[in-house]
C-alpha cells in the first residue's frame, strides 16, 4: 500500500491543471463544455477530495445518530474512529497526516485532553520501534543485510544446483532478516537478491516457451513468492518485526496495566515457533507446486554456486564499521532477550527496580552508533542524523494513533458498550473462539495494511474475551497473528506489492500459494494459542478484570 501511494503521489503532483479562462460570450460548444466538467470531476477525483471528505462525513453520521445510551463521549470516539480509518483505507491523505488525525480530533470531540493524546505517540514500546528503525538503517547503509543474504543463499545453492536447497536458503534468510528489520525493505532487499538469479535465466525463453522454460517459469515463482511470503512470517517471530506486534503490546499494557507485560523475549518465546512453523509449510508447499525432478537440471544450465560467490567477493572483506554495527547489534539482541527471563530468575532489569525496558536499552544501543567511530576518516561515526532521513515516521506515526485509538476506547466508555452488546456470546466455547478471531483479522487484512487491521481489531477482541469470560490474549493474539497472514492479494502489504511488481507472479499464484499457508496459519494458531501461548503468556488464570 505504501509503494501504491508513492505511485498515486507522483502521478498526481505531475497532473499541472491549466487555468480555465471564461469566456467573453457564452458561445462555447456543448461538447467544449462537457469536455470541462469532465475535466473538473477527474481533478476532483485525482486529488482525492470524496475521499478527504469521506472521513469527516462519516464522522458527522456517526454522530447524529444518538448518544449511544447516554455515553456521547462513546459515540464520539465511534465517529472520530471511522473518520480515521477511512482515511487509512482510502489513502485520502499520506498516512503520517492520518496517523496525526487523533491528536486534533480527541481533544476536539471531548475525548481525552491534548496532552493525554500526546504521550500516546510516545512511549517504551514507540522508543523500541523508533531505535530499531535507526538500527536497521544502520544495517542497510553498510549493505549488511546483502552480504549476509549472499552468504546464506550460496551456502544453500549446492552444486549441482537443488532448486529444494535454494528455496529453503532463501526462506531461511528472508525470514531472519525480516525478524530484525521491517517486513518492506526486508521484501525489497532480498527482491533484489532474487532479480540476481533470475537475470541469469533466458528471457526469451521465458516469453517464447523455449526448452526448459516451464521449469524456469515455475521456479521464477517459487522464488518470488518465497521472499514475498517469508518476510510476513519472519516479522511475526520478534516485536520489532511488524507494527501488528507493537501494537498488541501497547494495546494490552493500556487496556491491562496490571497484567504480566509482553515483553520481547515472551513473545519470541511464542511467535518464533509459530514463523518456524509457517516457513516449513511455506517452503513445503512452494516445492510441491513448483519443483519437479527436471528443475534442478533445467537451472543448472543457467545457475551455480560461483556466481553467488562471485558477486560476494566484489563486496570486500568485512569493514570495521560493518564489525562494529554487527556487535551493537549482537549486544541489543542479548539485552533483549535477558531482560526479564522467568519468575525463579530475574533478568538485568530487576538491577534498576524493574524500571526499564525494551525501549531503553534499544535507545541506549543506537546512541552508540553515533558515538562508535566509522574507521574510515577523522571524526566519522557509524552514523549520523543524515543518515536517517530514510526513517520510517508514518510507521512510528502509525502506532502512535493505535495506541491513542486505544485510550480512546478505555476513557469515553466505548469499551463498556462493546462488553455489554457482546455479552451473549459468554456461552460459546473458549476454545472456538480463537481460531474466529484469526480467521476474521485475517480476512480484513487483505483489504488494508496489517498495522490498520490490529488497530481495529485489537479492542473488539479484548471486549469480547472479557465478555465471554476468557482470558484477552487469547483472542488478542490471534487476532494480530491473523492479521500477518496476509498472502492472498496484493493489497495486503506492501511487500506482496513489491513482489507482485516484479511480473514474475500473478493474483492467481499468490491466491493459490497463500491460501494453504493461510489455513496453516489458521490449524497452527488454534493448536499453539492454548498450549504453548498459555505457558508463555500466563493465561492459566482465566479472565482478567479491567
Amino acid at each position: 500500500m505504501d509503494l501504491r501511494r508513492a505511485i498515486c503521489e507522483c502521478s498526481s503532483s505531475e497532473d499541472v491543471t491549466r487555468p480555465l479562462l471564461l469566456p467573453v460570450h457564452d458561445d462555447t460548444p456543448t461538447t467544449t463544455r462537457g469536455r470541462s466538467c469532465c475535466s473538473a470531476l477527474g481533478s476532483v477525483l485525482a486529488n482525492k477530495y470524496l475521499a478527504v471528505a469521506s472521513g469527516p462525513l462519516a464522522c458527522a453520521l456517526v454522530c447524529a445518530m444518538g448518544d449511544l445510551g447516554g455515553h456521547p463521549a462513546a459515540r464520539n470516539m465511534l465517529g472520530v474512529l471511522t473518520w480515521v480509518f477511512l482515511w487509512w483505507i482510502t489513502d485520502a491523505v499520506p498516512l503520517a497526516v492520518a496517523s496525526m488525525a487523533p491528536l486534533f480530533l480527541f481533544p476536539a470531540f471531548g475525548i481525552s485532553s491534548a496532552d493525554d493524546v500526546a504521550k500516546a505517540y510516545m512511549d517504551d514500546v514507540i522508543s523500541l520501534v523508533l531505535g530499531s528503525f535507526i538500527l536497521a538503517l544502520a544495517i542497510e547503509h553498510y549493505s549488511i543485510h546483502r552480504r549476509l543474504a549472499l552468504n546464506i543463499t550460496s551456502l544453500f545453492c549446492g552444486d549441482p544446483v537443488k532448486p529444494q536447497l535454494l528455496l529453503l536458503g532463501i526462506i531461511g534468510t528472508t525470514v531472519f532478516i525480516s525478524m530484525w528489520i521491517h517486513n518492506t525493505p526486508c521484501t525489497v532487499m532480498m527482491i533484489q537478491v532474487a532479480t540476481g538469479i533470475l537475470q541469469r535465466f533466458p528471457r526469451d525463453q521465458l516469453v517464447e516457451g523455449g526448452r526448459g522454460a516451464r521449469e524456469l517459469q515455475r521456479f521464477s515463482k517459487a522464488l518470488v513468492l518465497g521472499i514475498t511470503f517469508a518476510s510476513t512470517i519472519g516479522g511475526m517471530a520478534t516485536l520489532t518485526g511488524t507494527g501488528a506486534n507493537i501494537i498488541l503490546v501497547g494495546m494490552w499494557s493500556t487496556y491491562f496495566p496490571e497484567q504480566r507485560p509482553i515483553t520481547f523475549s515472551s513473545w519470541m518465546s511464542f511467535g518464533l515457533p509459530m514463523a518456524l512453523l509457517l516457513s516449513m509449510a511455506l517452503w513445503a508447499t512452494l516445492c510441491l507446486m513448483y519443483c519437479t525432478k527436471d528443475t534442478g537440471r533445467v537451472l543448472s544450465a543457467y545457475l551455480d554456486r560461483s556466481h553467488l560467490r562471485r558477486e560476494l567477493s566484489l563486496m570486500g572483506p568485512m569493514a570495521f564499521a560493518e564489525k562494529m554495527v554487527l556487535a551493537v547489534f549482537g549486544a541489543l539482541i542479548v539485552l533483549w532477550m535477558t531482560r526479564s527471563l522467568t519468575d525463579d530468575i530475574p533478568g538485568w532489569a530487576v538491577l534498576f527496580d524493574g524500571k526499564v525496558g525494551d525501549g531503553t536499552v534499544t535507545i541506549l544501543m543506537t546512541t552508540l552508533l553515533f558515538i562508535i567511530p566509522s574507521g574510515k576518516s577523522d571524526g566519522e561515526k557509524l552514523m549520523d542524523w543524515g543518515k536517517c532521513r530514510k526513517l520510517q515516521w508514518h510507521i512510528i506515526l502509525l502506532l502512535g494513533a493505535g495506541f491513542a485509538i486505544a485510550d480512546g476506547f478505555k476513557s469515553s466508555g466505548l469499551t463498556d458498550i462493546l462488553s455489554a452488546g457482546l455479552g451473549f456470546l459468554k456461552g460459546a466455547p473458549a476454545l472456538a473462539i480463537p481460531p474466529v478471531a484469526c480467521v476474521f483479522s485475517s480476512l480484513i487484512t487483505e483489504f488494508t495494511s496489517d498495522d490498520a487491521t490490529t488497530t481495529l481489531v485489537l479492542p473488539l477482541l479484548a471486549e469480547l474475551g472479557k465478555s465471554i469470560g476468557v482470558h484477552p490474549l487469547l483472542l488478542m493474539v490471534p487476532g494480530t497473528v491473523g492479521a500477518q497472514l496476509s498472502y492472498l492479494l496484493p493489497t495486503a502489504t506492501p511487500g506482496n506489492v513489491v513482489g507482485f511488481g516484479t511480473g514474475y507472479i500473478t493474483i492467481k499464484d499468490m491466491v493459490v500459494t497463500g491460501l494453504p499457508i493461510k489455513l496453516f496459519g489458521v490449524a497452527a494458531l488454534t493448536i499453539l494459542m492454548p498450549t504453548l501461548g498459555s505457558l508463555v503468556f500466563g493465561m492459566e488464570s482465566g479472565v482478567v478484570a479491567l
